[in-house]
């Protein structure tokens, strides 16, 4: 028998060629994208069903809401002893598509071997998110389909040419991703001292607190108000397993706690600071609801006023007694900066043999060399060296040419008990350049 034309470089069309109305819909009208397509089919006994579906996995048809065998009529009439198994048509052209061991056990379980027009109609329903992006968006323009989920929320980076369009993609990433009520854009850089998106609501409810896990531990907050990136997962997890009980872990720019609450869970004692106080009131819940209270102090204050008043309060006697201590600055547009508050921290105190304080030390890095980057802007800073002291890790890339990185090191004990603001060590380069809060993770 004849089947459809099926050629390979005709494939994306052969399957869902989109209707031309739909091409430039800013509105979205689910039934415009309905068409009937024919696609091959196998008639195989129903008593022998379930193990030819099993030994063509890789052929049958795999689509949204797609049954992947129907009934069989033979002229308009079922067949109660046969059934059709629908064919993949990028994979199954004729009998010949099939590979030798499928064709075996056609063979072996008396499949007829002769395939069989079937007509499907695909719906929205059955199609994928690029799908309609791209029947939607004038011809090759890029499609975004892309987003980090927050919960209920998908937050989006859209670009120029997809604005028109903008509600029509919110309402897709809604239809086509289960728990999905709410699709954000975000309109600028991180250009604030709080650190919170502006926000544009596509599609779906405005309400912007979510509810996330991470790492085991539970989140509320708004997204809106606050900073939550769910890529940095895998980095609050590897901090966190370098705490051990009875450790203190002080968090200058806790943000929602994602370092302090499973450091506190693990069995460290936290100080977990931030001077948005949108971020400290959600902080001090979910300290709450993850029933770490009795371990966790927050604050709200600037990093600095934090590390200079509270951190230098503490220091001494945790010191004294031979805990370890993790210093967590999360800022990476800034916190290098900060570092330079550590200077003389606890100038006129004896000095300390024990284990000094462990930073963790986070930076944006555009040089070709991101490792002697950190590790040059850090040391200035400080105004000690870190050559040979400092080891820096890959975080992820936020964007071309545009890496996270984190430094850690001991923080040198010529800095902490240096006189108060005295520059030590070899004489340090200028500064660096500011950098501006809009130099942020997407």
């Amino acid at each position: 028998m004849q089947m459809a034309q099926s050629p390979h470089h005709e494939t994306k069309a052969l399957l869902y060629r989109a209707p031309p109305e739909v091409r430039g819909m800013v509105s979205l009208d689910r039934d415009a994208f309905t068409q009937t397509i024919v696609i091959p089919s196998l008639r195989v006994p129903k008593g022998v069903l379930n193990k030819v579906v099993k030994s063509l996995k890789r052929t049958i048809v795999q689509r949204p809401g797609i049954p992947r065998v129907v009934q069989d009529k033979e002229d308009g009439i079922e067949e109660d002893d046969m059934r059709l198994v629908l064919l993949d048509p990028l994979r199954v052209s004729s009998l010949s598509s099939f590979n030798e061991a499928e064709t075996e056990a056609l063979r072996s379980f008396a499949v007829p071997q002769e395939l069989q027009d079937y007509n499907l109609q695909l719906k929205y329903c059955n199609l994928k998110t690029e799908e309609v992006l791209e029947a939607v968006l004038p011809e090759g323009q890029e499609i975004t389909s892309a987003f980090s989920r927050v919960g209920h929320i998908a937050h989006m980076n859209l670009r120029d040419h997809h604005m028109p369009f903008k509600n029509l993609i919110g309402q897709v990433i809604i239809d086509k991703n289960p728990g999905v009520s709410c699709v954000v854009n975000k309109t600028n850089m991180i250009d604030n001292t709080y650190r919170n998106f502006k926000m544009e609501l596509l599609a779906g409810e405005e309400n912007m607190v979510a509810k996330v896990k991470e790492n085991g531990s539970s989140y509320e907050f708004d997204f809106s108000r606050v900073y939550w990136n769910p890529r940095l997962s895998t980095e609050h997890m590897r901090v966190v397993q370098e705490v051990k009980r009875g450790d203190t872990v002080l968090d200058v720019f806790a943000g929602v706690g994602p370092f302090a609450i499973p450091a506190a869970r693990a069995g460290a004692t936290v100080l977990a600071n931030d001077l948005n106080p949108e971020s400290h009131r959600w902080l001090r819940h979910n300290v709450k609801i993850n029933k770490v209270a009795a371990a966790v102090r927050t604050f709200n204050l600037d990093g600095r006023a934090f590390v200079r008043g509270p951190v230098r309060r503490e220091l001494p006697a945790l010191l004294r007694a031979k805990a370890g201590v993790h210093i967590v600055m999360n800022l990476p547009a800034l916190a290098v900066e900060f570092l330079d508050s550590f200077r003389g921290l606890l100038a006129g105190e004896p000095g300390c043999d024990a284990a000094l304080p462990t930073v963790y030390c986070y930076g944006f890095s555009k040089d070709e060399d991101p490792e002697g980057d950190m590790t040059r802007r850090a040391s200035q800073s400080l105004g000690v060296s870190l050559d040979g002291r400092c080891s820096v890790h890959f975080v992820r890339n936020v964007a071309p040419n545009k890496d996270m990185m984190c430094v850690r090191f001991p923080l040198p004990k010529e800095v902490l008990f240096s006189a108060e603001g005295e520059q030590t060590g070899p004489e340090a380069e200028p500064a660096p350049k500011r950098q501006k809060c809009g130099e942020t993770a997407d």
